[in-house]
């Protein structure tokens, strides 16, 4: 890394107090540094004080520097204040800059080195107060250097973190944004298809009694009409509770249809020409309102099927509970179309809202036929 000076006014003061204190001892006689009549190393006393702007870049090397310095001015008997302040500097920037390891090494060498060197000039006194006072002060530069390493860390890393849980809360907004839409699909194909599917239904047995039996064709057409305004009144409904802003805002919703609308909705497709047959062996078997509505949108789907893709048989629509949990039963016979009855995005839709409240779906031929069969668990069951 090339040597470089600290930037910004705050930096650029601290450097300048930290040479002019070096600087000052120095030229200052303490206590025994008088280099007024010792002129030939007074440059090896100011060196630290140059190399000490450089300490942010090469910390290693300015602590070295200032230590060579220190252990040449004992030699020569002189204790120089200002290049052990240059060593204490230093230990803190290596600390602060190399990590632990380097400057718990680097820290102890310098320690140690000061504390032998600083013998020369005391007279072979390793226990001189003046001595213990200068590794005292290059440990306590370590230490917080140390210190000030770990708190920018612990900084960075709650920074890190922080923004971390700024970018898992964007994620997860993401993905409830995508869940709403599938389920929003979801919903208008749930409120689409049944519809349409009557609409189809009607339009061809108007188109076949339109001659014959026209009183027939006009129930057909008023199934046709009263069809369409439903799914318009519902596609309306569910817009306004998307464009609302008002999320406590409840005018547009109503109670969601579960088994108790089983015999207005098997009413629609006979009325529309598609004949039902309802065995209910429930025995009233209680389910959570939840597993209630997906148990009436699961009959709606397979009644939707059964017109789309069955022969024209009668549907037959079983209710029962066993084993702890309400079974729905749709059977109709397999069209020209039944191939496809498996693999449509309306059982896929289903199949997510059964697993929703722990259910199951399964689809299969039976018997020259197509059969849906819903598992959904009764309330209180283990």
């Amino acid at each position: 890394m090339p040597p470089r000076l600290r930037s910004g006014p705050v930096g650029r003061v601290t450097d300048l107090i930290t040479v002019g204190v070096i600087v000052l001892f120095v030229v200052l006689p303490y206590p025994e540094a008088v280099f007024r009549t010792a002129a030939p190393l007074l440059p090896v006393a100011l060196l630290p004080a140059i190399a000490i702007l450089f300490r942010h870049g090469w910390p290693l090397t300015v602590l070295a520097l200032s230590l060579t310095c220190a252990i040449i001015l004992s030699f020569t008997g002189q204790v120089s204040p200002s290049s052990l302040i240059a060593v204490a500097v230093s230990a803190f920037a290596v600390a602060d800059l190399r990590g632990r390891i380097a400057g718990v090494i680097a820290v102890s060498t310098a320690a140690g080195a000061v504390f032998l060197s600083s013998a020369a000039p005391l007279g072979g006194d390793f226990f001189d107060a003046r001595t213990l006072q200068f590794v005292f002060v290059i440990a306590l530069a370590g230490a917080l250097g140390d210190a000030t390493r770990s708190r920018r860390e612990f900084a960075q890393a709650m920074t890190e973190r922080a923004e971390r849980a700024e970018r898992g809360r964007d994620d997860e907004a993401r993905r409830r944004v995508a869940e709403e839409r599938v389920r929003i699909a979801r919903d208008l194909h749930d409120v689409v298809a049944h519809q349409i599917s009557v609409i189809s239904l009607s339009a061809g047995v108007a188109s076949s009694a339109l001659d014959a039996r026209p009183e027939r064709a006009r129930e057909a057409l008023a199934t046709i009409r009263s069809a369409s305004r439903t799914v318009l009144a519902d596609i309306g409904g569910l817009m306004a509770l998307l464009r609302s802003d008002d999320r406590g805002d409840a005018s547009d919703l109503h109670p969601q249809t579960g088994l108790a609308g089983t015999a207005d909705l098997i009413a629609q497709f006979a009325d529309a020409g598609m004949p039902v047959e309802l065995h209910d062996e429930s025995g009233g078997a209680l389910v959570s309102p939840a597993s209630d509505h997906v148990a009436y949108l699961a009959l709606r789907e397979g009644l939707t099927n059964a017109h789309k893709h069955g022969d024209g048989a009668a549907v037959v629509v079983r209710l029962k509970r066993q084993d702890g949990a309400l079974h729905l039963e749709i059977r109709n016979g397999l069209g020209h179309r039944g191939a496809s009855t498996a693999g449509g995005h309306g059982l896929l839709g289903l199949r997510e809202r059964v697993a929703a409240v722990r259910g199951d779906v399964r689809a299969e031929r039976a018997d020259d036929g197509f059969l849906l069969t819903v598992r959904l668990p009764v309330a209180g069951a283990a």
